[in-house]
């Protein structure tokens, strides 16, 4: 695919300009996302940022690509044609979220919370910890995020389900599960980890039914927040269903200030940092991908329209 013209959503040209090297032909545009004309929306035939300008339409473009692992927010976009491309980014996404997951199950295990009640208590009162190894760990989501989720609890011992709509088996997994059938097996996990992005299959996919399947499962959701009815997921905590959640996004950000999810103890929120974008990684995979378009080489972060990611 032959690309001139490339339109850089955001204030990022200080970054590009340390990884732009003499071999390029292309030539880039570095404008505001709020700022962005339809005059530059004629002139440009790639479009690449975090977010879609005011007035973006992909209709006129070969290639849009996301600075982030998700894309809904340009697939809520009408106007797509079938040989456009859209690729998003992937970097250490994967490697970051895995961190941020074992912490919080560290956390747990380790009896983080009691013995820093019994701290402020003056109490010498020592409880064994348990071990990563002695769980059962379920990931919904069995994609690149999803796996690496898996290879790091797989390390530690811990037995490791897949759930996906497809239920293909993959590495780093005993076994993978349509999410149809899932329901069985969530009866036995004392762990769920959400990695999904957002899809019309998976908005509020985390519902009253679902939650129904819990035993006193923990939750980490750190893919979309639309995948959990948080409703639901209160109804689930409070019958006892869900031990407790930890949320890394929530259906609104910033989570707003009435939110009842704010002031509970079985509730753990953070906002939405357990994969940040590394900008300098995310330019250089940009441009990875940038050379692959160039030699028309497979292109591993290519979103599938039917699918949605």
């Amino acid at each position: 695919m032959d690309i001139k013209n490339i339109l850089v959503a955001g204030e990022y040209e200080e970054l590009f300009q340390k990884q732009l090297t003499n071999e390029e032909s292309q030539h880039f545009r570095f404008i505001p996302v709020d700022e962005i004309t339809l005059e530059d929306l004629s002139w440009a035939e790639a479009y690449i940022g975090s977010k879609p300008c005011p007035g973006f339409n992909p209709s006129n473009l070969k290639w849009v690509h996301s600075f982030n692992a998700g894309v809904n927010n340009f697939l809520e976009i009408d106007g797509w044609k079938e040989n456009t491309l859209l690729t998003r980014t992937f970097c250490s996404f994967g490697e970051r979220i895995s961190e941020y997951c074992l912490s919080y199950v560290l956390r747990d295990l380790q009896f983080h919370k009691y013995f820093k009640e019994k701290q402020s208590q003056k109490e010498w009162a020592p409880k064994t910890p348990k071990m990563v190894k002695d769980l059962t760990i379920v990931i919904f989501g069995s994609g690149e995020i999803g796996q690496e989720v898996a290879k790091t609890f797989d390390q530690f011992g811990a037995k490791v389900y897949g759930v996906s709509q497809s239920g293909k088996q993959k590495d780093f997994f005993k076994e993978v599960t349509k999410t149809t059938s899932s329901g069985p097996l969530l009866t036995l996990a004392d762990w769920i980890i959400s990695t999904l992005p957002l899809t019309k299959e998976t908005n509020k996919l985390f519902d009253n039914e679902l939650f129904s399947n819990f035993n006193g499962a923990a939750f980490i959701n750190v893919g979309r927040g639309a995948t959990v009815d948080e409703k639901a997921l209160i109804e689930g905590l409070n019958a006892g269903k869900i031990r407790y959640a930890v949320l890394d996004v929530l259906t609104t950000e910033p989570l707003p200030d009435d939110s009842t999810l704010w002031l509970r103890d079985d509730i753990i929120i953070t906002p939405h940092i357990s994969a940040v974008t590394d900008l300098n990684e995310a330019i250089s995979y940009f441009f990875d991908t940038l050379r692959k378009i160039e030699k028309n080489e497979k292109l591993l972060n290519q979103v599938d329209f039917s699918k949605g990611y």
